[in-house]
């Protein structure tokens, strides 16, 4: 289990922008980067800078996932038939925490995660604690007996800021369906993602 040791808003900062669509970000106040050199004025980003941060802001999105599975994952993207970028993002949308998440189970990425890694969630009927896992077309992901009990699982499903998207076919407060894999312009992110970027830092 990983655990993200620093701020988790820090990376809004850094990144000036706000990349889980959270009401409390702080770049809603500060859009300056953090430190005591934030407020400086920005230079030019060379090409390879452009593609480390939309490396980063594309696998900060994601949570808590080590730039070993991440990168990982892209070379399974790569491997695949197909435009690689638009594979990446599918395989990144098909982890379990991330399905649990768009369903609306959780109010955030990392507490996605976190009750996944409690056993809160049933995959096709059978417990699973494995964050990330594939999901599959045609799986049931649903709550546990406890967790629809859970005041996290309340607030999320409340949340105004979210939408669940077409690819995750609700039955209930307590059920969903992964119907599809979904292409880039199909995920809801709140900004705007660049995963061609992330190909390229990768294949230098």
């Amino acid at each position: 289990m990983t655990k993200r040791t620093r701020a988790k808003h820090k990376l809004d900062r850094r990144m000036g922008e706000n990349i889980w669509g959270r009401p409390n970000s702080p770049v809603n106040k500060r859009s300056y980067g953090p430190g005591q050199h934030g407020q400086r004025r920005k230079s030019k980003v060379s090409d390879f800078g452009l593609q480390l941060r939309a490396k980063q802001k594309l696998k900060g999105y994601y949570g808590d996932v080590t730039e070993k599975q991440f990168k990982r994952t892209y070379m399974e993207a790569a491997s695949m038939k197909g435009d690689t970028s638009q594979n990446l993002i599918g395989l990144l949308e098909q982890r379990l925490d991330m399905v649990v998440y768009r369903a609306k189970f959780a109010p955030t990425v990392f507490s996605a995660r976190q009750i996944v890694n409690h056993g809160h969630i049933r995959v096709n009927g059978v417990k699973c604690n494995i964050p990330s896992r594939r999901i599959r077309v045609g799986d049931i992901i649903s709550l546990g007996d406890k967790a629809k009990e859970m005041a996290l699982v309340i607030e999320a499903q409340s949340l105004p800021e979210r939408e669940i998207p077409d690819y995750v076919a609700t039955d209930g407060n307590e059920k969903v369906t992964f119907t599809r894999v979904p292409t880039l312009d199909e995920v809801p992110y709140p900004v705007r993602m660049e995963p061609n970027l992330v190909v390229e830092f990768y294949s230098r």
